[in-house]
């Protein structure tokens, strides 16, 4: 203890420790539970959608990530285009051969479209009635090219390729009602009765075989009268040469008017879809800010009424001897736990959401640390900036003012 003037020991506020700083901060919480509920879920709800965007765009992007990593990157597509009369170009029949012959090419397939074919479930259904399903001719080594799977039956091979049995892509087989692949299961493919022999899971890398009927090659020239040009070539080659086959396809697979093919790599537009998807995140992520501030308006709203409230106990605290300082660090600290509490509630929510979606949408859950963190941080950095004013003006009341307060 110090000594005046007066020669008498003069009295040195005690210091509060950080447990006593919680523990007069929860105070005002618990004295007004549903207050400071209503409160905190203002924060939480703004943490909740901010986590939940990150969470669904990182898992997003992690099953893109798993499926070109299954699927490849070095696959390549050279299809049709339009001549300078805005007619529908051919390929060469032989352009899948010329394409085979390029040195870092590891294979090559191709698909035909054949003009005129529609599929029906049957002979009743009306004509108009496509359901928008085109049909092509395949060859055997197609899966293996595009990276597909078979949800149901068999992909066609050397004996099914030239006896009238389709293949349905995904699309296709929902849009004819057609569950499951069986000898019993046909459908009428260009005025013919095919068997389904299978039915393909989506082609993330070929979305145009998900609304397609797939017949064999043989099989479309001989009953379809097919013309034996491919409408579609899949390549796929050496990664690390991957550009400088790219620059030569289109002059490989159509010598005579390179300009009337169109090359392609599947795998970009995934990447762009993805790019789009992160686009859309950052404004889900501005109207999660935007909750984000409006619940620290609320907090701020609860700590005001709060110290007008309390203004008789800031005055029996200021003369029993507490300081300025350690008032305004009480009320800073209920503000800052008022945040906290939203702000970990707010974490659990959207985690909670993110697993919740992911799972049903066969995704890897993927909820970063960085948002999680960043979430609680921002929260912290809210209460402080909310109660900051309130602890100040609780900090100001003199003793006299606040015990004279009704």
């Amino acid at each position: 203890m110090a000594a005046s003037r007066t020669g008498r020991p003069e009295p040195v506020p005690a210091r509060m420790r950080p447990r006593d700083v919680l523990r007069v901060g929860a105070a005002g919480l618990r004295t007004r539970p549903l207050r400071a509920f209503l409160s905190a879920l203002g924060v939480a709800i703004g943490i909740a959608a901010t986590v939940g965007v990150v969470g669904v765009s990182s898992s997003s992007g992690a099953e893109l990530d798993r499926t070109l990593s299954a699927l490849g990157t070095n696959l390549l597509t050279v299809s049709s285009g339009r001549t300078l009369l805005g007619e529908e170009a051919e390929m060469p029949p032989d352009a899948e051969a010329m394409i085979e012959r390029i040195g870092p090419v590891e294979s090559a397939s191709a698909i035909g479209r054949v003009g005129g074919a529609q599929v029906y479930r049957s002979e009743e259904i009306p004509e108009e009635q496509t359901g928008g399903i085109s049909v092509y001719a395949a060859r055997a080594d197609l899966l293996a090219a595009v990276g597909a799977t078979v949800r149901s039956g068999v992909w066609l091979d050397g004996a099914t390729l030239r006896h009238p049995a389709v293949v349905l892509g995904a699309t296709a087989a929902r849009r004819l009602g057609v569950g499951a692949a069986g000898p019993d299961v046909q459908v009428v493919v260009g005025g013919e009765r095919f068997t389904v022999v299978g039915v393909l899971d989506p082609v993330p890398l070929a979305a145009e075989l998900d609304a397609a009927a797939l017949v064999g090659w043989p099989v479309a020239e001989e009953v379809l009268d097919f013309d034996g040009h491919p409408t579609i070539l899949y390549t796929r080659c050496e990664e690390a040469r991957l550009e400088a086959v790219r620059e030569v396809l289109a002059a490989t697979a159509s010598p005579e008017a390179p300009n009337e093919v169109e090359v392609s790599r599947p795998s970009d537009a995934l990447a762009a879809k993805q790019a789009a998807g992160r686009a859309f995140t950052g404004l889900l992520l501005g109207v999660g800010g935007v909750a984000l501030l409006v619940g620290g308006v609320g907090v701020a709203n609860t700590m005001v009424v709060s110290v007008l409230e309390r203004r008789a106990e800031i005055g029996l605290r200021r003369s029993l001897g507490a300081t300025r300082g350690q008032i305004r660090t009480q009320f800073l600290a209920e503000s800052l736990l008022l945040s906290a509490l939203g702000g970990a509630g707010g974490v659990l929510l959207g985690a909670a959401a993110t697993t919740g979606y992911a799972l049903q949408a066969g995704w890897p859950v993927v909820v970063p640390a960085w948002a999680t963190a960043g979430g609680l941080a921002a929260t912290l950095a809210i209460g402080a900036v909310a109660g900051l004013y309130p602890a100040v003006r609780a900090a100001r009341l003199s003793p006299t003012e606040a015990l004279a307060a009704p």
